[in-house]
């Protein structure tokens, strides 16, 4: 069943005007490859060496970012109530990683009032299999990013109702204004705390991907974090929606020390 995301601060009359959206990790699977694939493509080996497979004690797959040695940046949904996470480091194949840590929950911070979360990692040294994806600087704090270009990876379902893929998949996604995304979902759900993507020709996040990166094309910075797609599936066209990394750098720089 999906679970849907309710923002208590809508009326049930205006509600009704704008589409549900759903967390890509809670989107239902099928065990059999069918359908059509549409979304993204096989991400060559060291093409986003900043993206970490997430595993779950709960039994759910998630993505993240690695922003520092010992940091992995993801969504506070996939943290849940989950015990533990195994980390995969430099892995194209989702399982195949170079090489794996495990992570108890004393490492998790979760933000207490936005979809977004911290992993507190062992130390990993960099190299172009496994790298950090840097932060936006505090200088582009009030940067919107309307109409620039932006990666996504992750091992999320590649259609809906899709088995995850065992290779690493990305997609090319053109951020939009936050008005166009509200005009899907409203305000309540579409907040300064959020940044979009337009979704076209079935490109974009599906199930699995939650926490995963949005990297900007210019520059190499992440400035999404990976939280939900149209209740409608993730090849409707309708925009998906990331939590944006400028709205929180104060909090990742209290909690981590890094800025920029």
């Amino acid at each position: 069943m999906k679970v849907f995301i309710t923002i208590l601060a809508l009326a049930v009359a205006s509600a009704s005007a704008y589409e549900s959206v759903v967390h890509p990790k809670d989107l239902p699977k099928v065990t059999k490859i069918e359908g059509r694939i549409t979304n993204g493509y096989a991400a060559p080996e060291g093409k986003a060496p900043y993206t970490v497979g997430l595993g779950f004690s709960g039994g759910w797959w998630c993505g993240g970012s690695i922003i520092a040695n010992d940091w992995v940046l993801t969504a506070e949904h996939c943290i849940g109530n989950a015990d533990s996470v195994t980390v995969y480091f430099g892995a194209t194949w989702r399982t195949n990683a170079q090489y794996t840590h495990w992570v108890g929950r004393d490492n998790f911070i979760s933000h207490s009032n936005a979809d977004i979360a911290l992993i507190r990692i062992p130390h990993v040294d960099f190299w172009h299999m496994v790298n950090k994806v840097e932060l936006p600087s505090y200088n582009d704090r009030y940067n919107d990013y309307n109409e620039w270009w932006a990666v996504a990876c992750g091992w999320g379902g590649t259609y809906d109702g899709s088995p995850l893929p065992d290779w690493l998949q990305c997609a090319d996604l053109q951020i939009i204004h936050n008005s166009e995304c509200a005009s899907y979902y409203g305000t309540g759900i579409v907040g300064d705390n959020i940044i979009c993507v337009r979704v076209v020709d079935g490109k974009g996040t599906c199930g699995g991907d939650s926490g995963g990166p949005l990297v900007s094309h210019d520059g190499g910075k992440l400035v999404g974090v990976t939280n939900w797609v149209s209740g409608a599936g993730c090849q409707a066209g309708h925009p998906a929606g990331f939590q944006r990394v400028t709205y929180h750098l104060d909090w990742i720089r209290d909690h981590t020390g890094i800025s920029y």
